[in-house]
């Protein structure tokens, strides 16, 4: 029979990889709830590298109140499509999302976790771990050399490419985006409206972007390696800033920074194993359509946190238990599933010319009007099911939309 552990024997409750904002979120939701926790950040800062467009939506910047960090709210889009045509769409009165500072933002919700009783170690890392019946060893490599801990779970927040996601082989996500982004200035964009451009020049299967932040401007693009080819993420960029048809947008434009990172979509079969969790980009959890983590991020941590603090306070943390918590997920999974469906029959299995067919479908008053009332990007499956059923010009689409809506 195995010796039952007191709360004492353990030097944490749980111990979180990844002091990002899904890191910090998860973290504030356990210690107000007088869990012993702790957060690894491999990096000597918060908030530093960012691999983000750093939108946060409405929802999500609620559950954090962080307004302090805004740089632009965004109410609005310029969606053009490869050969030019226009969809123009917001209503100034309702905010879509948020741009954010992401240094500043990540940094808030780490320091709310940590009002609230968590502990953080920087420039410290997992090199490695031994998962047994009734706790978890963790060998942390620190400023101050090799220190080891023992908690009831570890969480995975880092990232991903997650430490913890390859260490214990828990698979991977459906698919994985490429992107590259650069902060420039002199971008003369459209306040409160981001641009997003289309075209198998400058971004196959998805779509480039340009998000005002303030006085400076992000520009990203994003595909696959299955539709790029032989090109990277930054000789798209360069199309569209020096070759397309959008050039003399970019003319006056100066870099002033530069990202380059991966976007994981397609939740993990399983976001749990014995004594372990992932959230976040480690568990695969964005938004297939745009690639946004944090929204779904913190929708995750708030669905699951109540069965998942019952079951470390009770130290009941079995791969048994805690499938119960992933299996909570599914319908996130179906909704995602479907998402991503209804993305590759708009976009990203369109040709340039079936993409101008739609976006003239689009740029109708009528279809405008519409997307404005339905559209929303952290759920996109009502509007497609509505354009489908009172749209006339959009039936000879209706084979592969209608499958992608009802059976993914």
């Amino acid at each position: 029979m195995p010796i039952e552990l007191t709360m004492d024997e353990f030097d944490y409750d749980a111990i979180i990889v990844g002091a990002g904002p899904i890191g910090g979120y998860l973290a504030q939701k356990l210690a107000e709830d007088n869990l012993r926790v702790l957060i690894l950040e491999e990096h000597s800062e918060i908030g530093r590298p960012f691999q983000c467009a750093g939108l946060v939506n409405p929802k999500a910047m609620a559950s954090v109140g962080l307004l302090e960090t805004v740089l632009t709210p965004i109410w609005g889009a310029r969606i053009y499509s490869p050969e030019g045509t226009l969809v123009e769409i917001g209503q100034k009165n309702k905010v879509r999302t948020w741009s954010v500072c992401r240094k500043l933002f990540d940094e808030a919700v780490v320091i709310q976790s940590i009002k609230s009783g968590a502990d953080i170690w920087l420039s410290s890392k997992p090199v490695n771990l031994k998962i047994g019946e009734e706790k978890v060893e963790i060998e942390i490599s620190t400023p101050n050399g090799i220190k080891n801990l023992t908690t009831k779970v570890i969480c995975g927040a880092d990232g991903a490419h997650s430490w913890v996601r390859r260490k214990l082989k828990m698979g991977r996500p459906k698919e994985t985006m490429i992107g590259m982004q650069i902060e420039v200035a002199g971008y003369e964009g459209k306040e409160g409206k981001l641009d997003m451009y289309t075209g198998s020049d400058i971004s196959p299967g998805f779509f480039a972007w340009v998000i005002p932040s303030g006085e400076t401007a992000r520009v990203g693009v994003w595909s696959q390696t299955k539709y790029i080819g032989e090109k990277s993420c930054e000789d798209l960029l360069n199309e569209l800033m020096r070759n397309s048809r959008w050039s003399y947008k970019f003319k006056d434009c100066k870099e002033v920074g530069r990202f380059v990172g991966s976007v994981p979509s397609g939740i993990l079969k399983s976001t749990t194993s014995t004594r372990v969790a992932l959230f976040g980009d480690a568990a695969g959890i964005c938004k297939p359509t745009t690639g946004g983590g944090i929204g779904p991020g913190f929708a995750h941590i708030d669905l699951i946190a109540g069965d998942f603090i019952n079951l470390i306070r009770e130290n009941k943390l079995d791969a048994r238990n805690l499938s119960k918590i992933d299996k909570s997920i599914d319908k996130m999974r179906k909704s995602q599933s479907r998402a991503r469906a209804l993305r590759d029959a708009f976009l990203s299995h369109s040709s340039d010319d079936e993409l101008e067919e739609i976006f003239k479908i689009w740029a109708k008053p009528d279809v405008i009007e519409m997307i404005n009332e339905v559209g929303e990007i952290e759920n996109p499956i009502p509007l497609g099911t509505k354009m489908l059923r009172e749209i006339p010009e959009f039936r000879k689409l209706a084979g592969k939309a209608i499958k992608a809506v009802l059976w993914s």
